[in-house]
């Protein structure tokens, strides 16, 4: 139990002292997260409204596809981006494996399905009533699908946020695409993995309490945004 105290007690100095190290952690994880959150969203928030708001064969498997991806094991990703930019993979000519652009192009496959899956429930969830006034209006086709999105802003900004929310935590891609090198690609829940089996607990306490203020944070966005949009 002892060690368990003085882990803490660490943990609060390293936080309250500003620990650089811990901060510099702390900001490359929230940034690898929002740039590849940010990139996906200007995908799947246009593509999930395609597939919300019109009618083509085969919309009910290609939305149980993107609902199937939910679920998509972090490692299995990594391992399919380290394949193609690996030296020996398509893109190794790049040179970006074990870099943060390479995590980035992790955490954005993972965060895509998430986006466009949720948008689409965001749209679909609409009162089919927006349109059609829109239509009777007057409005064309890009105004209708503006007042559509309009409608949606809450759920989509839900949707944004829960992606993000679900890359930030994740550890087995950015293990496998950023090699977990110090002062260059290691990331919350690395450093964490690490520090634990070093033995640093106070280190990797002080990291777990960080990403848990960032969890609730981003968990306290999430409810008001889905409360705004019901």
């Amino acid at each position: 139990m002892d060690f368990i105290l003085e882990g803490f007690r660490q943990a609060l100095n390293l936080i309250v002292s500003l620990d650089q190290e811990v901060l510099g952690i702390a900001f490359l994880s929230l940034w690898v997260s929002t740039s590849a959150t940010i990139f996906a969203s200007f995908i799947g928030v246009p593509l999930g409204f395609v597939i919300g708001a019109t009618q083509f064969p085969g919309k009910h498997m290609t939305i149980t596809f993107f609902n199937t991806l939910l679920s998509f094991p972090t490692v299995v990703v990594g391992l399919l981006v380290f394949a193609f930019i690996s030296r020996q993979g398509p893109f190794g000519f790049l040179g970006i494996l074990f870099s943060p652009t390479a995590m980035i192009i992790g955490q954005f496959i993972l965060v895509i399905p998430i986006i466009t899956a949720l948008t689409i429930a965001a749209v679909q969830g609409v009162d089919r009533r927006v349109r059609l006034t829109a239509l009777t209006l007057g409005a064309n086709r890009m105004q209708t699908s503006i007042t559509v999105l309009n409608e949606a802003r809450f759920a989509l900004m839900a949707a944004i946020i829960a992606g993000f929310g679900r890359i930030v935590g994740e550890v087995g891609a950015a293990i496998m695409l950023g090699g977990n090198i110090r002062n260059y690609t290691r990331t919350i829940t690395t450093a964490i993995a690490l520090e634990t089996s070093k033995g640093d607990f106070g280190f990797a306490i002080a990291l777990g309490i960080i990403l848990m203020i960032v969890s609730f944070a981003v968990n306290i966005l999430f409810r008001y945004f889905q409360q705004r949009g019901s």
